[in-house]
């Protein structure tokens, strides 16, 4: 996984920087192939911002939030990525497969 973390008006720390790398390894399980992630972090007052986008092979998955510091908008951030994730996927999925039929002697 490839992250990109980068600030807008804040200069993002190696705590922060190191936080969001943790955080987003758990979306490393739904991929087989590699994924790149790239993260702003920034403050709308009187509330803290992230957004990210997310790029998987077929689509580009964006989520933003807003939260009470920088770390719980990372933690909502990552929740909404997880979410997003899971509905691509799910999408995916073949919803027709055929059914199996047995026959009874």
């Amino acid at each position: 996984m490839r992250i990109e973390t980068y600030g807008q008006q804040i200069e993002v720390t190696p705590a922060l920087r190191e936080y969001v790398e943790s955080k987003l390894q758990r979306l490393d399980r739904h991929f087989d192939q590699p994924i790149e992630v790239r993260v702003q972090l920034g403050l709308r007052k009187p509330a803290h911002h992230a957004a990210a986008d997310l790029i998987v092979p077929g689509k580009t998955v964006h989520a933003e939030a807003d939260g009470e510091n920088m770390y719980a908008a990372i933690d909502v951030l990552v929740d909404k990525l997880d979410r997003l994730i899971l509905k691509h996927k799910e999408k995916q999925h073949d919803h027709h497969a055929t059914r199996v039929t047995t026959d009874v002697l």
